[in-house]
């Protein structure tokens, strides 16, 4: 259990340029929770978890997110649509004006810290303007203890005032809303969103740069556990494609469920002290582990309450992206610290809504590259407006949003350390079986779970190469038989019962493949090219 012994230091935010405010400093969940309701900011669901609602935007908004250009970011950025430059002027002016908003303003002020190896923690600072908003800080970044807290000092500061809205015109954002991250000062500025994961995301980014750029360490959008022999498995995926789900696993200790670094002493560690997952048609059934961490101290952001105050998973009428915030120790099975050795598999996960990638299938290094690189799952009808049919959907290293340098230089780290251990990777399909979105099903939970047990218990590693039929349009070797999976349901061509209409989607997804890689042939080698789909229908 942990402590939540009330904090009688004091913080003072003039240096922050923050005048006059009433600072509550290292408030508990539960006075936190209690706050929100009395502002009538949220109210407490029939499990105990609290539930907000966080306003006009209930996602990430990835073109409202920005990265100051300076010294340090000029030359090494990936500057383009993903990363935006702005100016540093106009920053300093941005934050003064919010500064000066939160000012004579009650706030919420939380120490915390990223990273649970310390050989790399990140000290923060977050400085918020709603209480849901600082309870968000204090399960999903480490929780100093009473003792660090005595002579706690901030390497980077989260300044998040979702009330406060920008004027474009006069302050170089796109709209009302930014996320911008300044490495010289910094510092995360975030405002006109009360969406949280800007939060978590602000950090993660700054991760994304520091980690590979001054410590040769690689930062991963990944999930990661840990079996009783200390082998450690890695879960990279988009939302919505199981990372939370398939690493929340009662055999096996989580280490995390969503940012992770890989050191070069080749270990994995947990930048987080929480998890953000996903909860449309969350059940008990199926996600048990998750199902019972939403309670007093969880926050759920956006659902539906019935008159009982019992969450509606299956409604999506304020949006798909439903989610629940827990500090990870609402887990009963989790890795103290949040520290794996000894990696031994990396899953990339997609939900192919084209239905034509196997279940799972085991990639070459060249092939691990380029899917790693390629980043791909897909929107299936009615994620986003106009939406009607599958759409492909690629997003570098499985988190390009989050990614301010070139992808192709976290796939060389990535290389690197896969041969350097001898990890197998392997590309698992959540989505879609016996044909596309509309016509066939979503693969069963309970045969995805059996193949990635095949592999963490050796059964699917041991195979030969006889063992596996190439594909013969992404060349990936998938498996003829798999403990506890029909063998019709490996074969993905087999399930479809149209070979004409199979081939014809699999070759409409293999060029959407080598459209998208298109951007990045000039900066990788001929062997990773040749890691995707080579054969080509026009």
């Amino acid at each position: 259990m942990v402590n939540h012994t009330k904090i009688t230091k004091t913080i003072a935010l003039e240096t922050y340029g923050i005048k006059n405010a009433k600072v509550n400093y290292q408030l508990s969940p539960s006075e936190l929770h209690e706050l929100t309701i009395e502002k009538g900011q949220g109210v407490e669901s029939s499990s105990g978890a609290l539930a907000v609602n966080t306003g006009e935007f209930t996602g990430r908004s990835p073109q409202d997110r920005f990265i100051v250009k300076d010294d340090i970011t000029k030359d090494r950025v990936w500057w383009g649509n993903i990363n935006i430059p702005f100016d540093a002027d106009k920053f300093q002016k941005l934050y003064d004006k919010v500064t000066d908003y939160l000012s004579n303003k009650e706030v919420f002020v939380r120490d915390s810290y990223a990273c649970a190896d310390d050989n790399y923690r990140l000290n923060i600072r977050v400085i918020n303007e709603y209480p849901w908003s600082n309870m968000f800080a204090y399960n999903m970044f480490l929780r100093p203890t009473e003792e660090e807290l005595k002579d706690f000092n901030p390497e980077w500061t989260i300044v998040n005032a979702p009330g406060f809205m920008a004027d474009p015109e006069v302050d170089g954002t796109r709209q009302h809303n930014f996320a911008i991250l300044d490495f010289t000062r910094k510092i995360a500025l975030i405002g006109g969103t009360g969406y949280t994961g800007e939060i978590k995301k602000g950090i993660f980014s700054a991760l994304n740069f520091i980690l590979p750029v001054f410590k040769n360490t690689l930062p991963m959008h990944c999930s990661a556990n840990v079996g009783e022999d200390g082998d450690t498995a890695i879960f990279f995926g988009l939302s919505g494609t199981g990372k939370t789900t398939l690493s929340t696993d009662p055999n096996r200790s989580l280490i995390g469920d969503d940012e992770h670094g890989w050191t070069k002493e080749n270990t994995v560690f947990n930048f987080e002290g929480g998890c953000y997952a996903k909860v449309i048609n969350l059940s008990q059934e199926q996600e048990p582990e998750i199902f019972a961490a939403i309670k007093k101290g969880a926050i759920l952001e956006n659902v539906i309450l019935d008159d009982n105050g019992d969450v509606q998973f299956d409604d999506t009428s304020i949006t798909q992206n439903t989610r629940v915030s827990y500090p990870i120790y609402h887990i009963e099975n989790i890795r103290k610290p949040s520290i794996g050795e000894n990696p031994k598999n990396i899953f990339f996960l997609t939900a192919d809504a084209f239905g034509v990638l196997p279940p799972i299938s085991k990639l070459t290094p060249n092939q691990a590259a380029y899917h790693f690189i390629s980043g791909y799952t897909a929107k299936v009808a009615g994620t986003e407006a106009g939406v009607v049919e599958p759409v492909p959907s690629f997003s570098a290293c499985f988190g390009a949003p989050f990614m301010p340098l070139h992808p192709a230089k976290y796939a060389e780290m990535l290389s690197k350390k896969m041969k350097e251990s001898g990890v197998n990777v392997w590309l698992v399909n959540t989505g879609w079986t016996g044909g596309p979105y509309g016509v066939g099903t979503r693969m069963k939970l309970k045969y995805t779970r059996a193949m990635i047990n095949a592999v963490l218990n050796g059964d699917l590693g041991a195979y030969t190469y006889e063992d596996y039929h190439i594909h013969s349009v992404f060349g990936v070797a998938q498996p003829r038989s798999c403990p506890g999976v029909p063998k019709e349901v490996l074969s993905p061509r087999t399930t479809w019962n149209d070979d004409a209409a199979y081939y014809k989607t699999a070759f409409k997804l293999s060029n959407a493949f080598r459209e998208n890689f298109k951007k990045f042939q000039h900066d990788t080698n001929e062997d990773i090219r040749r890691g995707g789909p080579q054969r080509y229908a026009h």
